[in-house]
């Protein structure tokens, strides 16, 4: 690595640039001391730049290194640089003056033991007291040390981790005045599995299925990232019909999820009918997925260097009919709940999070969009069929639990109408290409859209091009905090309703 060397770049140097799966030998990649990574990182992000990844890079000539990724959504465009850790582990906190680093410094801490001085909030992640395993994180005379609001008529109220529902496991813990909540603060970690390092550990043949897993609802956009970042490091790109495909699975898995969120939505305010019918169209969605790979949550599809199955042209007419069938039913159901008084009075006012707000947190996805931040990887850094596809995303301004429902309901219509393009116009030819081996010394990070948000895949090789960094930030990772500042001011009794509007995935933050 080059020590503080400037590179020419639209970003502010001296960081080094690179496109959407582009890799990249990690000697091109600044190396810097701690104070002048810590300004470069804090200038960049005050100019409409956004901190995507924030890890370590373990067993380099230099020790261990920070490495950050930071997005620049207006030129296309990621930034890196890295700074060396200093020998007493410790470096001076981004978040006091980034608050999107919060959760990246409590994980350097957990899993590596550097602290980050001056963080307000160095508790455990992931690993806390309750779980086997332990913690690096500093901590108090309770197992964990919760935040907590004094004074007369207060009182708390702890939910899970075990809930009433099949849901994955997480605790609430609400600071509230009467039915007002004041701060909700959220424990996660209880589906901690150690995924990265698993997925490092673990054959290249298993690697795959591991990725797959890492948010079971998100399958096809964690595989995809996974396979476009061994694509990279082996300098390889896929055919066309591979890249036409895993769009199309992409938009099936957004499909499913907008609309079964939808359904979800319904349930919560009491609106039956909504929910019913969603619910089904949730369910057809998902068996377009079936018909091309056999799986309904995508999985088999997407490998490195292409696709595993397709769409035989025999069926894509009746794949098409299904399609528009749902289309029509969808857009009726819709219509008829966004016009019942009884949903759009609960929906309407519920769970704000201000554009200030969600940009100062760094939110990703429908989250952020609702709140009028306007980012979308599918537009902002494309990448296959995205290339020739014009995305223009779903706007709202209003950060409620109604805009996040109104930003699902319009990408799921852009969604459909997408997959009824690219299905009639599909090319033949191949699936797939053979990979070589990775590049040695070579850094690739790719970001895919996936329904939640902006998906993050950082790796990295050795001198033998073996994998030695995998780093995997799923849009979860950014947004519940969002979810917990969405509570605050707001009655108890909405949070169910909350919650479900952003639909954060346990699994994806735990990793």
């Amino acid at each position: 690595m080059n020590s503080d060397a400037s590179t020419a770049s639209t970003m502010t140097p001296p960081l080094r640039t690179a496109r959407n799966g582009e890799a990249l030998s990690l000697a091109d990649v600044p190396l810097m001391t701690m104070d002048n990574f810590r300004r470069a990182v804090l200038n960049a992000c005050s100019a409409e730049v956004r901190l995507a990844a924030l890890t370590v890079l373990p067993g380099l000539e230099a020790g261990r290194i920070l490495l950050a990724v930071l997005a620049d959504d207006r030129r296309r465009l990621l930034g890196l640089l890295c700074a060396a850790v200093p020998l007493d582990n410790r470096y001076p906190a981004l978040t006091p003056d980034l608050v999107q680093a919060q959760g990246f410094e409590r994980e350097i801490l957990e899993e590596h033991g550097i602290l980050p001085e001056g963080h307000p909030w160095p508790k455990p992640l992931r690993r806390h007291s309750d779980l086997e395993g332990g913690s690096h994180a500093p901590r108090g005379p309770d197992p964990y040390p919760f935040f907590r609001v004094e004074g007369p008529g207060i009182h708390e109220v702890a939910v899970g981790p075990v809930h009433a529902g099949i849901i994955e496991p997480g605790h609430f813990r609400f600071q509230c005045h009467g039915e007002t909540v004041l701060h909700p603060e959220i424990q996660l970690g209880y589906q901690h599995r150690g995924a990265e390092a698993l997925l490092l550990r673990s054959q290249p043949a298993r690697r795959l299925a591991i990725a797959e897993t890492i948010a079971g609802d998100t399958s096809v956009g964690h595989a995809l990232a996974y396979s476009m970042a061994l694509e990279a490091l082996a300098g390889a790109a896929p055919p066309r019909q591979a890249e036409v495909l895993r769009g199309i699975a992409l938009e099936l898995e957004r499909l499913a999820n907008h609309v079964g969120d939808l359904g979800a939505l319904c349930n919560d305010v009491g609106y039956l009918p909504g929910a019913s019918w969603f619910g089904r169209l949730r369910g057809e969605f998902l068996n377009l997925s079936l018909e091309i790979c056999g799986s309904r949550f995508g999985r088999g599809l997407v490998i490195p260097g292409g696709v595993r199955f397709d769409l035989p042209s025999a069926v894509r007419d009746s794949f098409l009919v299904r399609l528009n069938a749902a289309d029509v039913d969808l857009l009726h159901i819709a219509d008829v709940v966004f016009q019942t008084p009884a949903v759009v009075s609960r929906f309407e006012g519920t769970g704000v999070v201000t554009a200030a707000l969600a940009e100062t947190l760094g939110l990703v996805g429908v989250a952020a969009r609702a709140s009028g931040c306007d980012r979308d990887v599918r537009r902002d850094h494309p990448v296959g069929i995205f290339r020739q596809t014009s995305i223009e995303p779903a706007a709202a301004s209003s950060g409620g639990v109604m805009a996040r429902a109104q930003i699902r309901r319009r990408e799921a219509e852009f969604s459909i109408a997408f997959v009824r393009e690219q299905v009639a116009a599909l090319p033949d030819g191949a699936r797939s290409v053979a990979l070589a081996g990775a590049r040695p010394h070579a850094l690739a990070v790719v970001l895919v859209e996936g329904w939640r948000g902006e998906i993050v895949h950082v790796a990295a090789t050795d001198d033998m091009g073996r994998l030695v960094t995998y780093k995997v930030v799923d849009p979860s990772f950014h947004n519940w905090l969002g979810l917990a500042m969405a509570m605050r001011g707001g009655q108890i009794s909405d949070f169910p309703l909350c919650n479900k509007s952003f639909n954060l995935s346990y699994a994806g933050h735990d990793l």
